[in-house]
């Protein structure tokens, strides 16, 4: 009898002690799986600005059998579009003007290739307006081709638009984005009964900065300068651990 209560005493233990073994076998790994378990979560910002500085770039051209006649066509031209942009209220300071550039146009043969013989010269010239009146620049963008009723060859460029106070923007806009993507990971944390742990990792998504309502986006960011009217975008990916 006693042989037989020392092996049912025996085996009693060694079966709490593989219980207890699995027991806490099973705990380590549920804690950590548990450990182990991150979401990832995207987070956004958007915001509107207005443009505040502007530039309009526009070339004056002159074209005549010979380099001094092209020159001399070019500095009639001048003066005119200068007047122009001042009676338009832009003052001295705002205009800026080029090296001019004569070059010569040469004859083609019949075979369509270029020979050595010039046929004419051709001058041009860059002019440029910088303003903080985005307004302005935009509206005399659209009527300076009225020039050539004063017999002025000139060709104007799409005008730039920018807003000066972008580099701090970044900074607050990517911070926005970063308070989203943590706002998301909190209720998704909820929802799911689990504690948000700390950050394991958060990579930044390139700026767009695009016209009101536009839906362009590229993978290596968008610096929209043709509106005046813009959004910028900012996006944050994160990942945060469950506890």
């Amino acid at each position: 009898m006693r042989n037989n209560s020392s092996l049912v005493m025996a085996a009693v233990v060694l079966g709490i002690s593989l219980l207890l073994c699995m027991l806490l076998f099973v705990t380590f790994w549920h804690k950590r799986a548990t450990q182990n378990q991150t979401i990832t979560v995207t987070g956004s910002a958007k915001r509107e600005i207005t443009s505040d500085f502007g530039i309009l770039r526009g070339n004056i051209q002159a074209s005549a059998p010979s380099a001094e006649a092209a020159y001399q066509s070019l500095q009639r031209q001048r003066p005119l579009v200068v007047a122009y942009l001042q009676k338009q209220g832009f003052k001295e300071e705002n205009i800026s003007l080029t090296t001019i550039n004569l070059n010569p146009i040469y004859e083609l043969s019949s075979q369509g290739y270029q020979t050595n013989n010039i046929a004419r010269y051709q001058a041009n010239q860059m002019i440029e307006v910088r303003s903080n009146d985005v307004n302005r620049i935009r509206e005399v963008s659209l009527a300076i081709t009225e020039l050539v009723s004063q017999g002025v060859d000139f060709s104007v460029m799409p005008p730039e638009y920018y807003y000066s106070g972008l580099a701090d923007l970044k900074i607050e806009i990517q911070a926005d984005a970063a308070r989203d993507a943590l706002n998301r990971a909190q209720k998704i944390a909820e929802a799911t009964g689990s504690e948000l742990g700390p950050i394991t990792n958060a990579r930044m998504g390139v700026l767009q900065i695009t016209p009101v309502n536009s839906n362009m986006v590229s993978d290596y960011g968008i610096n929209d300068v043709s509106s005046i009217e813009k959004e910028i975008t900012a996006v944050v990916n994160a990942s945060f651990r469950l506890d």
